[in-house]
């Protein structure tokens, strides 16, 4: 089977409540990982296998706008990947959906799509040998063929219980972790064969549309082909990361900087013998970049482990960036610790701020100084444009989008959605 002859298909439906407030005013697949909107690491993994057809399924009003104005017709990301031919990028119609699957249904028809189907998720982050996924499901004749990863928490995903020669015999949607058939799990890429088509829109499966109001792939289509019987077989992963929820993300950023993954940058590492990398592409951005390497080696800065520095960032002197993703036009101030977090474009955080295991979103501001410092850690997740007045403290605490956080305040496992829970839920 040919990489150029597939259609990739994205469906993108979610609300992904985990990642709230991350996820409260865009797609998940745009939010910002490693200094680029999330979906473009696995488009790009497959774009440079030679996939150059891809539909994204977006199934309400953020979904669609994010993705189409960000994306268009694929030619802003053809070119900033220096991709030849050029990627085509198609969108849904203006149908509602029931479901991936049924999303997948009424794109294949709209677009009249008769060639085999590659189905992947753009909020998940994978390593795949494209070339040998298909030749997999072609000698085995499959219908349909699964990428399965090996996971610790069973109850959150589609299980797969495999029989010989890799043949799914039974599939379960998040069962009970005693009630799993093995530990692994879907990880929500799918090769189709242009009879899937078919099937989907046969009777039988409408009249489960009908009943059900939902056609997913893993509680309603899978099960549904593996209990008739169709050729389904599973293919292992072995890197694969679901960013489903605050934890997910900074366990993925930290693996991909130490290694895990191409972390996609054009620049070389700013140490030889480090995972650090700081970006600069203008001028302007090369000063930038140029002067924090300068601090590091005259030790006016420090930077252990692994990190990623975006462009036209500045950070203060006696600053420690330690196994961190700091974005492009942020500023750090002076004496601030920033470990095992990922901060976004655009933020600030003032002199002696302190973030540990936590995200800060696009465009936040935390006020802090040497009397009055702020601390956010265990955690926290910080949603976009919010303004963190100084002497706060955030522990396992979550701030919608913005707000702003009056001085002195501190809040131990909170949610603060409006301005209400910010004056009543104070510790």
């Amino acid at each position: 089977m040919a990489v150029e002859r597939l259609r990739c298909f994205i469906p993108v439906g979610g609300q992904a409540v985990r990642l709230r407030p991350l996820t409260s005013d865009i797609s998940k697949p745009c939010i910002r990982f490693l200094n680029r909107p999330l979906i473009e690491f696995p488009m790009v993994e497959l774009a440079e296998q030679g996939v150059r057809n891809f539909i994204f399924g977006e199934y309400g009003y953020t979904n669609y706008t994010n993705l189409f104005d960000q994306y268009k017709e694929g030619v802003g990301f053809s070119a900033r990947y220096r991709i030849e031919p050029r990627v085509h990028i198609k969108h849904q119609p203006n149908f509602d959906d029931l479901g991936s699957a049924d999303s997948y249904r009424l794109n294949m028809e709209y677009y009249d799509v008769k060639d085999p189907v590659l189905v992947v998720q753009g909020d998940n982050l994978f390593d795949i040998d494209l070339p040998d996924f298909l030749k997999k499901h072609e000698e085995k004749g499959a219908l349909m063929t699964i990428a399965l990863t090996k996971v610790e928490r069973v109850e959150e995903y589609g299980i797969a219980e495999l029989g010989e020669g890799m043949r799914i015999k039974r599939f379960v949607e998040k069962p009970k972790a005693e009630e799993a058939p093995s530990n692994l799990a879907n990880a929500g890429i799918y090769v189709l064969s242009p009879e899937v088509r078919g099937i989907v829109e046969s009777g039988e499966v409408k009249k489960m549309i009908e009943e059900r109001k939902r056609l997913d792939f893993g509680f309603d289509l899978i099960p549904y082909l593996v209990e008739k019987g169709f050729p389904v077989y599973g293919y292992e992963l072995k890197t694969w990361y679901d960013v489903g929820n605050p934890e997910r993300y900074l366990k993925a950023m930290l693996d991909i900087l130490h290694g895990s993954m191409d972390i996609r940058v054009r620049e070389e590492r700013a140490f030889p013998d480090r995972n650090v990398w700081i970006q600069g592409y203008s001028e302007e951005s090369i000063k930038r970049r140029e002067e924090i390497i300068r601090k590091c080696n005259e030790n006016k800065l420090t930077i252990d482990g692994a990190a990623l520095i975006g462009r036209h960032t500045r950070i203060g002197d006696g600053s420690i960036i330690r196994d961190s993703n700091v974005d492009n036009f942020c500023i750090i101030g002076k004496n601030v610790i920033v470990e095992r977090s990922a901060i976004m474009d655009a933020a600030k955080i003032g002199d002696y701020g302190h973030v540990s295991d936590s995200i800060l979103g696009r465009k936040v501001s935390v006020e802090s100084t040497r009397e009055n410092p702020t601390s956010i850690e265990s955690t926290s997740v910080v949603g976009s444009n919010v303004h963190i007045r100084k002497g706060c403290r955030l522990v396992r605490t979550k701030v919608n989008s913005g707000l702003t956080i009056p001085p002195g305040m501190t809040y131990v496992g909170k949610f603060l959605q409006n301005y209400e829970d910010v004056a009543q839920l104070a510790t």
